[in-house]
Parts: C-alpha cells; structure tokens; sequence
C-alpha cells in the first residue's frame, strides 16, 4: 500500500502530465493537421517514461529488454510522425505558393521588379533616415531579396543593423542559405544574415555587422581559465580525500591516496570538454577555453564554454551542446557499470574493501544508480553496509556532474538543448522553471542552491541565437535530446524509502 506521501505525489505527477499534454492538444489544435501530429509525437515521447514511472511507483520493475522495447517502439513511432508532419508540411507550402501566385499575377510588376523586394517604397524612404547602415550597403542589402526567397515588406532599424519583415518563399534552410551566399557575393565579410521568429511567429531577417560576431578569449580570461583549472584539481583531490575519511588540504603528505579517485572525475570533465570541441571542429565552430566551477561537494560542477563564433542552425547548437554530456555520461556510466561488477566479484585493485563500505541508502539517492545497482548487485544491495569499488563512486560523481549541466537552464549543456529542440521562448520558460524547482530542491539539498546561484549568476542567460533560427532538428536530434534529459533527472531524482524497500535497496 502507498503512503500519503507517495500517493499525493503520484496524483501530482499524473495530474501534471495531463495537465501538459491537455495543454498540447489545446495549443495544437488551431494549426490542424500539423498540429494534431506535432501534439502526438509529444504524447508518444512522454509515454514510455510514464508508464516506467507508474510500474516504478507500484513497485513493479520491468528488465532492460522491456525497456529498451519501449524506447525503441516509442523513437519508431515519433520518426514516423514526423515523417507525416513533413509531408503535410509540404503541401501546405505548395497550396501557399500557388495561392501567392495567382493573387500576385492580377498586381503591377513594379513593386515585384524593384531590386529591394519591398511593396511599399515610402515606408523604406522614412526607415532610411534612421537606419545606420550607409546607403550604398542598404542598397546591396536590399538586392539580396526577391519574390522567390523574401518577400520584403517592411524595413526596421534595429541596433546597427536592419529587421526586415516579409514573407518567406521556400524551404527556411534552402532560403538561408541562398540569401546568404548573395550578401557575402554583395558586401563580402562585412555583414551577418540571421533568420529567426518574430514575437508574432513570423519569420524574419536581420542584418548586422560581423563586428558584433562574438570575441576570441582575452588574456585575462585565459589566465582566469588556468586558475580555475588548478582550483578544480584541488577540490577534486579534497572530494577524493573525504571519500578516503580524510581532509587533504591538512594532510598534504597523504596526495598519493586520493590521487586515483580525483584523477577519475577530472577524467570525466575531460570527456566532457573533448566531445564538445571534437563535434565543434566538425561544424567549424570556435569554442572558449573551458572555465570550470570547482566545488568541494562533487570536486567539480563542470565547466563554463562559450561560444567564440557565431553557431550555423539549431542543428549545430544541439550537436556541440549534447556531444559533452553524451561523451562524459557514457565514461561515467561505464566507470560505474565497471565499478559495480568488479564490487560484485570483490576486486579492489589494491583499495582496502573497507574503506568504501557505503551504507544501502548510498543507492537510494538516484533511481539511474539505484536500479543499476540493484540489477548488478543484487540482494547485497539489501544488507545495511555494502562494499564496493571505487569506480562506482567515480561513476556516481560523474554521472552527477552530467546530470547538472543537463538541466534545461540557460546556457548550460540542457539549456542549449531546449532551445536547439524547441526554441528560444521555450528554453526561456525552461530556465525560470529550473530555478524554481532548485530553489524549492534546496530546502533539502544544499547542494541544489548552490548550482541554482551559479546559473542565476553565470549562465541564466540564452545562446545568442543561431544564423538560422527557422530550421528546427530533424526527429533523431529531437528524440535523443529528450532521453539525455530523462536520463538526467533518472540521475538526481532520488528513490523514496518506501519504494526502495519494495525494490530490495536498503534494509
């Protein structure tokens, strides 16, 4: 039987998936067709990692061949989906252009002949005056567009730069990318074309100069970098000491001990920064060096990039932004993997198995570690003190640090993620609802409110957006952003003590 606790927060859970995806079919509903089909890849994404949850609360465990089935039947499903979504998309586009045709045949050609594209030339002749473009440029801008790719209506100043409103003729990608290729033909370096999503839901261009393209990394920052670099590799070898029942920064003599353990978590902040620049150097992307957060909790919080050139499509952003976590996340999984098994066979590699004798509700604090654990170790996981490597420690601590950055909040890894998937608004409300669950998190955790301060202070802040904003990932990105994200709350959501004792975790 479940508690009152448990009950109320099943109810909760359910009434809030509900609740979202009610407010899915209400939101989709107006866009017909497409919208229908966009709403159910939702509730197909959501559906597996309810069902599991559900099972999970009434305390039954499926295996992992269940699990992938479902993983795999649900990414099937939504690719399908998807593949319907594009083909009714296109033919709204076709019924579109010819409906544009047909109304623009009985209208003059001059309006369609001028080389800016616009149907209102005395609204151009008064944003000239305030734009700070020179003319000459204005000009060449403005023959950049035409009936066949952006048709201009409206020219607004905006910075030093222009926001141009119209219509779009085409494929956004296939747009962009000619739109671009004839400004770079025009005005060489001079200038950046941006194709993003007015407040209205329209698409726009903007045009800026490429002085205001992002900085390389100053000499201050760089030195700052190598500070906080030596600052995480000290707090990494005072984590590695506490683990060991010591304090390292007042037994200095001792650094050999905890050495192997911190070398295992700077390991993983390696792995993670080297899946970030390995698929940045594929898309030609320039990244900062990394500035990472030390912390005495978990050694590390991770480590601040950005970007130092400006990021293609949403594409790009969710590649470089999902590479880190990914790389980092399989190290770490398979560190604890490894670290339960050899746990399992008792193999120390030369650490005494007392030492990391950790008492059962260690695995209670994630149901990701948890379950793992329960499947590996089996009943040992029951007995009040159980032995085990140090790997899987290492394992825990990286798949934490993972976990963290995964959060759908700014400009960390997740927050990328959300806005590479769903969009700017989007990754905007992600954001401010991250913060509230880690301000309410921290009445229990400390830990929560310290990383709730440093992405209120450090990294609150949204990407700067893409060149190309309209071009959304294909289903496959879609699909994995979503089980990086699950994964990430499977690692720090933690199992109740009911629930662990009906799973067999703990006494």
């Amino acid at each position: 039987m479940f508690t009152a606790s448990e009950t109320s927060v099943i109810g909760l859970t359910v009434l809030a998936a509900v609740a979202i995806l009610g407010w899915g079919f209400y939101r989709a509903r107006p866009f017909g067709k497409l919208g229908i089909f966009a709403w159910l890849q939702s509730v197909v994404l959501m559906a597996p990692w309810l069902l599991l949850f559900g099972l999970l609360a009434t305390g039954i465990y499926i295996n992992i061949v269940g699990v992938l089935f479902l993983l795999v039947a649900s990414a099937g499903i939504y690719i399908w989906l998807g593949n319907r979504i594009r083909a009714a998309g296109q033919d709204a586009i076709l019924r579109s252009k010819a409906v544009d045709k047909l109304n623009h045949s009985t209208q003059e050609a001059e309006p369609i002949a001028r080389s800016d594209g616009a149907a209102k030339p005395d609204q151009q002749l008064t944003n000239v005056d305030v734009i700070s473009i020179n003319n000459e440029d204005l000009s060449a801008i403005r023959g950049i567009f035409g009936i066949d790719t952006f048709f201009v209506t409206q020219t607004i100043p905006y910075q030093e730069g222009a926001i141009f409103k119209g219509n779009l003729r085409g494929e956004p990608e296939a747009v962009h990318a000619r739109l671009t290729a004839n400004l770079q033909e025009r005005l060489g370096d001079r200038y950046r074309l941006f194709s993003i999503e007015s407040p209205e839901g329209k698409p726009v261009v903007i045009i800026l100069p490429s002085r205001n393209d992002p900085q390389p990394t100053t000499l201050p920052q760089k030195i700052l970098a190598v500070i906080l670099l030596a600052a995480t590799i000290a707090t990494s070898l005072e984590t590695a000491g506490l683990l060991l029942g010591f304090d390292f920064f007042t037994n200095l003599g001792q650094f050999q001990q905890p050495l192997p353990i911190a070398a295992g978590i700077l390991a993983v902040l390696a792995a993670h920064e080297i899946g970030h620049r390995l698929v940045a150097r594929r898309h030609q992307v320039r990244l900062s060096p990394p500035f990472f957060l030390p912390t005495l909790q978990i050694g590390a919080f991770g480590a601040i990039t950005r970007f130092e050139s400006l990021v293609p499509n949403r594409k790009v952003l969710f590649d470089v932004a999902v590479a880190g976590p990914a790389i980092g996340g399989i190290v770490s999984l398979l560190m604890l993997v490894v670290g339960l098994l050899l746990s399992q066979q008792g193999i120390t590699w030369g650490f005494n198995p007392g030492v990391f004798q950790v008492p059962s509700e260690f695995f209670q604090g994630s149901i990701l570690v948890g379950t793992l654990a329960r499947v590996v170790l089996g009943s040992t996981v029951h007995a009040p003190l159980v032995n085990v490597h140090p790997l899987t420690v290492i394992g825990w601590l990286g798949l934490v640090i993972t976990a963290l950055n995964l959060m759908p909040a700014g400009q960390l890894d997740g927050g990328r993620v959300v806005q590479a998937i769903y969009g700017r608004k989007t990754a905007g409300r992600a954001t401010v609802a991250t913060l509230i669950v880690l301000a309410l998190a921290s009445l229990a955790n400390p830990l929560a409110m310290y990383w709730a301060l440093v992405i209120l202070l450090l990294q609150r802040d949204l990407e700067r957006p893409s060149l190309n904003e309209l071009t959304e990932p294909d289903d496959a990105r879609a699909a994995l952003g979503l089980l990086v994200l699950f994964l990430a709350i499977a690692t720090l959501l933690p199992i109740t003590p009911a629930l662990a004792g009906r799973l067999g975790i703990g006494g």
